[in-house]
């Protein structure tokens, strides 16, 4: 540990410290995949925005894995980084080489302990499971200073022998404890006494940080970890919009905000710059192509939005009638410049910081044609559509292979859906006509006549920006080649135009994951 990172015993009482692990649980999630460049994007923002340690990925997983936690380790500036590793010596070995190169390197390592682990995973006894401990602990500790031991599956695991793992893991030189409430199976009280008993009966206890790891099969992820700060841990493991397998894990946002808002019933804090969230939230959301339910906690789009003229009545004589939190303290603004086509490029700017972004002149510039260009499509501009706007800007660059020329769509009661489609694919322009069940199928023949490929569309999702007949259309398309995932992405007024940017954005990087595959 460097001497900017507090040891176990140095920490503040009220300290908690928040812990991402988007980039590796969160890409668990099925289709949920992201890319090198994505990470490197997702771990500035989570740098810049406090997060303590980030967990960039399980590095033995892959060669793109191990890429993506060497160059997150390389960019972060202030955080931790952490990549994860089974008891294994050639999991942690190789988890090392990728962290190495952080500032601040952590090895995370685990293996299950409860019956169900031990007896249908492992194949392991008791006494075997603790072997795998101490060889695997000890080795990390032997590489890195900082080594983080998970007993997977703790919230199912006897009391004895949990109690017996954990202090051999400390024993063996794990800084952090965490425990994993890996299957959503723990209620809050159980969550708080697991802590508590075990702050209590391990030797040495008190010169580790425990931390909490739940996910949300319940729905009590955010309520498990919480109750887990009160008892005693002062890490908790998250993720940006609660992404993760299965039903997900404990949502950053509603960590953060929870101890921001009800620090009178929980006296702790985090170094969470909250006013980043929104940011943060767009950003996974766009990446991964998995959009946040309107009515989520803190990011939804409808956590500040009241319809109910009891509920409008009480916002417009005092905000706090209705609303526990600021929507500033999240990200949001609410902005009396009015944005339309008759905005100039110093409002624009003006408005982009108040959104959160910084933009040197050149993307400046680009992104203000842009707005310019939307403006005089759309007769109301509202914050929604220059984020999605700023976003998809970065979607599209000048050097991808394949990049939309020209879109014409025929479609209606008297005959098949028709595209005329031109496409520029390494240069050279391309043209062809096709047909579908639909617009949208038509166009997809047409890429696929123009540039044949074999991956199978797993995912066509459409949803407006923002309300009204000339709203923003943003499209993710999924698209599954022998197992790669990628995900592209596209906003536009015209939604055939925005679909087949988003499958075109997609090819591209299918091609970016053959390049990267190719043997050397």
């Amino acid at each position: 540990m460097t001497d900017s990172t507090p040891t176990p015993t140095a920490i503040a009482d009220d300290r908690v410290f928040i812990f991402d692990t988007t980039m590796r649980d969160g890409e668990q999630s099925p289709g949920a995949s992201m890319t090198l460049d994505e990470k490197i994007k997702i771990g500035r923002l989570l740098d810049e925005m406090g997060v303590d340690v980030i967990e960039a990925g399980f590095p033995i997983a892959s060669d793109g894995d191990f890429e993506a936690v060497t160059e997150v380790a390389r960019i972060v500036e202030n955080a931790i980084v952490c990549g994860l590793a089974r008891a294994a010596s050639a999991d942690i070995e190789r988890c090392w080489e990728a962290v190495q190169h952080a500032k601040q390197p952590r090895i995370h390592t685990f293996i299950g302990t409860s019956p169900l682990h031990r007896e249908h995973q492992l194949s392991m006894t008791k006494d075997q499971v603790l072997a795998k401990i101490e060889s695997s602990v000890s080795l990390a500790r032997s590489l890195c200073e900082d080594v983080q031991w998970s007993p997977m599956d703790a919230t199912r695991t006897e009391t004895d022998y949990l109690v017996e793992t954990v202090a051999l893991a400390v024993k063996c030189g794990a800084t952090t404890i965490n425990i994993p409430d890996t299957v959503g199976y723990a209620v809050p009280g159980e969550s708080a006494e697991t802590i508590r008993m075990l702050r209590e009966r391990v030797e040495g206890a008190e010169n580790v940080r425990f931390s909490t790891h739940c996910h949300n099969d319940l729905g009590m992820a955010t309520a498990n970890s919480l109750a887990a700060v009160a008892a005693g841990a002062r890490q908790v493991e998250c993720t940006i919009n609660g992404l993760g397998e299965r039903a997900g894990n404990a949502a950053l946002e509603e960590i953060a905000m929870a101890l921001k808002v009800r620090a009178d019933a929980m006296p702790f804090k985090t170094g969470i710059d909250t006013t980043r969230l929104m940011a943060a939230s767009r950003l996974v959301a766009t990446v991964t192509g998995f959009p946040v339910q309107f009515n989520k906690a803190i990011v939804g789009k409808n956590a500040f939005a009241h319809e109910s003229g009891i509920h409008q009545d009480g916002m417009l004589k005092h905000a706090e009638t209705f609303e526990i939190m600021r929507p500033e303290d999240v990200g949001l603004t609410k902005s009396d410049l009015v944005m339309g086509k008759h905005s100039g490029r110093h409002a624009f700017k003006d408005k982009l910081q108040s959104l959160g972004y910084e933009l040197g002149d050149n993307a400046l510039n680009d992104a203000f044609v842009r707005f310019k260009s939307l403006a005089d499509r759309k007769k109301e501009i509202y914050d929604e559509d220059i984020v999605a706007l700023l976003d998809d800007a970065g979607t599209f660059a000048a050097h991808d292979h394949i990049q939309l020329e020209r879109l014409a769509v025929s479609c209606g009661t008297d005959g098949p859906p028709t595209v005329e489609l031109t496409l520029i694919i390494g240069g050279e322009q391309q043209s062809t006509t096709a047909t579908g069940d639909g617009p949208v199928d038509a166009a997809f023949n047409a890429v696929k006549a123009l540039f044949a490929h074999q991956a199978r569309l797993e995912l066509y999702q459409v949803h407006a920006v923002t309300a009204g007949t000339d709203a923003q259309a943003e499209v993710t398309v999924r698209l599954n080649e022998s197992d790669k995932i990628v995900t592209g992405y596209s906003s536009h007024t015209d939604t055939m135009v925005a679909s087949v940017r988003a499958y075109v954005n997609a090819l591209n990087k299918l091609l970016v994951r053959r390049e990267k595959n190719k043997p050397a």
